[in-house]
C-alpha cells in the first residue's frame, strides 16, 4: 500500500455558499474534501483555473450595436403584428 502524506487546509467562506456547495457536492457523492481535491487535481493537471474565467465585455460589434440602439440609429421601422412584419418582407421593393 502506498502512503500518501496529507496535509490540512483551512480557509474561510461565507456560510451560505459552502451550505449550498455541500449540497451539491452531496447529490454527487463528494464531500467538500473530496470535491476540492479535484478541483485542485484539475488545476495542476491544466496549470490553471479548470474552468474559462473572464470579464463579460461585449467585442465592438455588440458594442456598436448596443450604442446603435440607445440612440435609435440603424433600426428597422417597427411592427405591430407579425402580418404587418410578414407584409412588409413579402413587398416588392
Amino acid at each position: 500500500m502506498i502512503s500518501i502524506a496529507t496535509t490540512t487546509l483551512n480557509i474561510r467562506i461565507d456560510a451560505d455558499l459552502k451550505k449550498q456547495s455541500e449540497e451539491i457536492f452531496n447529490e454527487l457523492g463528494l464531500n467538500m474534501s473530496t470535491a476540492l481535491t479535484v478541483f485542485l487535481r484539475q488545476t495542476v493537471r491544466s496549470k490553471g483555473i479548470p474552468f474559462e474565467m473572464r470579464l463579460n465585455i461585449p467585442n465592438e460589434e455588440t458594442l456598436a450595436a448596443i450604442q446603435d440602439v440607445n440612440l435609435g440609429r440603424n433600426m428597422s421601422r417597427q411592427f405591430h403584428s407579425v402580418k404587418e412584419l410578414m407584409d412588409d418582407l413579402d413587398a416588392d421593393d
